[in-house]
């Protein structure tokens, strides 16, 4: 022991201040201070963003950084020290963050155990009675700790070995006399083998949530790499169908140049051949005016009539009779079909690519819109109020105008508005509620199938109650999800999407159409038909 002291000293020397060991590959800065090689790299390595590289001891700082070389002088002084076991000594020494040994006294060294009765930590030679007298035998020896005193009333200096439930603290036997009796009190012990218990069921409740948590985690890489591989699939049959597409234009494009340079060829033949024939009859018609005008300057008149008379009349014209055909309608015709398909092809590219549905209540609030019911489509057992954005059935008959956009004999009315674009709204009910749209062709009465929400292809009806059902064209569909007083409903028309949410805190998707609306949808609502049932529009800021 005497002999382990004896060396501190030493150690100052030649232990490295960063791993607290005998130096290892020992290197010398320029400010004088010995590290081990691999630490102070290590050191450095996390000042490369900086560019300024420090000694970890006096702070001094060096640009560039230093390059160091093997301290071999010094390796081999380390070596003596470790032959001499001063290695060995150094380890029992007590470190900063080590929990040291009440006992020993001068430099003392690190304790291995506490004691919760004596409430002292002991380095493993003052640890031996412990192990060895049987006084000690009925001692708690715990892990060395720095925190005994915590256990230690402040106010009696006595052992707290009692808590207090009335006030939630741990006290000892003379408070449980004093401030705190007739408290509910118990021993530390028992009250630590109760919220043992409870921390089991927090660590099970905890274990389970990161199971589901990891679950749900695997299930959304699965479902990144669906959507990668989908994409990637989208990108490569599109290039492909695009290629295609391309080479089908360019071997047209040929084509039709093919057709038209056929066509220019057999129309400029034609067109030549005529115009010979014009010029040839030209010529013969020339000829023909220099005989007569010849004919004209003979001074016998007896020869000048009988010349006259002897000359035949010149034949009609070859392009009198040829019929007017315009040769370039063929080529007309062609740019017209060409400069058509041209067009529908812009309007098929220019056509806006599919809509990303929102996701957050705030991204659908940006479509929202303020939706009003139409009193001439109500039921007679409707009461409509909240300016014809709410109704609520009643058992009494209504005193409703007669109008042929009334619906009868069936719970529900229609928006006043027609809906196209993107728009979104929700709608609060009490149990019961069919929120929908339809065309306003939907009929008003007579069969059921004919008019009511949800039996006919000119509505779409999403039923909430204690469950969800979707229903179009009379075909039901089961729907799964949270339940919820309010519904939002989001239509893109142009897209063929219609959506509905459960709104909490988070929006659920309970059910999405896909399709092609071929008219402006109106929104609806349906009450089952018991006294009371309400369904509002919401406002929506």
């Amino acid at each position: 022991m005497a002999q382990q002291r004896n060396t501190d000293a030493v150690e100052v020397k030649f232990c490295c201040s960063i791993c607290l060991d005998l130096l290892k590959d020992p290197v010398t800065l320029p400010c004088g201070h010995n590290y081990c090689m691999s630490c102070i790299q290590t050191h450095w390595d996390a000042d490369d963003q900086v560019k300024i590289y420090k000694c970890p001891l006096c702070q001094k700082s060096f640009i560039p950084r230093p390059v160091l070389e093997k301290n071999t002088m010094l390796e081999d002084l380390v070596e003596e020290v470790r032959k001499t076991g001063l290695q060995a000594a150094n380890a029992d020494q007590c470190s900063v963050g080590d929990v040291a040994c009440d006992v020993c006294t001068g430099r003392k060294l690190k304790a291995v155990k506490s004691c919760l009765v004596c409430l002292a930590s002991y380095c493993e030679e003052h640890l031996q009675p412990h192990y060895q007298s049987p006084t000690f035998k009925k001692h708690k020896l715990v892990e060395a700790s720095g925190k005994l005193q915590d256990s230690i009333c402040s106010r009696h200096d006595e052992v707290m070995k009692i808590f207090c439930r009335t006030d939630q603290q741990c006290i000892c036997i003379v408070c449980s006399m004093d401030e705190h009796k007739g408290h509910d009190t118990v021993s530390a012990a028992t009250e630590r083998s109760e919220k043992q218990k409870e921390l089991s069921e927090r660590r099970q409740k905890l274990q389970q949530r990161i199971l589901d948590l990891e679950k749900d985690v695997v299930e959304r890489q699965q479902e990144m790499e669906a959507i990668n591989r989908s994409a990637d699939k989208a990108v490569e049959d599109s290039v492909e169908i695009f290629t295609k597409l391309i080479h089908l234009i360019k071997k047209r494009s040929s084509d039709v140049k093919q057709q038209i340079r056929s066509q220019q060829e057999s129309e400029v033949s034609q067109v030549k051949e005529l115009q010979e024939k014009l010029e040839q009859e030209i010529r013969e018609l020339k000829r023909k005016d220099a005989e007569l005008e010849e004919l004209s300057h003979t001074e016998d008149h007896t020869q000048f009539l009988h010349s006259y008379s002897s000359e035949s009349q010149p034949a009609e014209s070859t392009d009198s009779q040829r019929p007017k055909i315009n040769r370039l309608l063929y080529f007309e015709d062609v740019m017209a079909a060409v400069t058509a398909a041209r067009d529908k092809m812009k309007d098929i590219f220019a056509e806006k690519r599919p809509s990303v549905e929102p996701r957050t209540r705030a991204e659908f609030l940006q479509y929202s819109c303020q939706i009003i019911l139409d009193p001439n489509t109500a039921d007679n057992f409707l009461v409509l109020s909240e300016g014809n954005r709410k109704i609520t059935f009643t058992d009494k008959k209504m005193a409703y105008s007669q109008h042929p956009d009334r619906f009868f004999l069936i719970s529900q009315v229609l928006a006043k508005d027609g809906l196209t674009g993107r728009c979104y709204w929700e709608v609060e009910m009490s149990r019961n509620v069919g929120v929908a749209v339809a065309y306003k062709s939907i009929r008003r009465s007579g069969d059921l199938n004919a008019c009511a929400f949800g039996f006919n292809e000119k509505s779409w009806v999403l039923n909430c109650g204690n469950s969800y059902t979707f229903r179009h064209d009379k075909q039901p569909k089961s729907v799964s999800g949270p339940p919820s007083s309010r519904v939002g409903v989001y239509l893109d028309h142009s897209a063929g999407i219609l959506s509905f949410y459960s709104v909490s805190d988070t929006m659920t998707l309970l059910h999405r159409v896909q399709t092609t609306f071929t008219q402006p949808l109106y929104a609806g609502l349906w009450l089952c038909g018991l006294n009371g049932d309400t369904a509002e529009l919401c406002k929506l800021d």
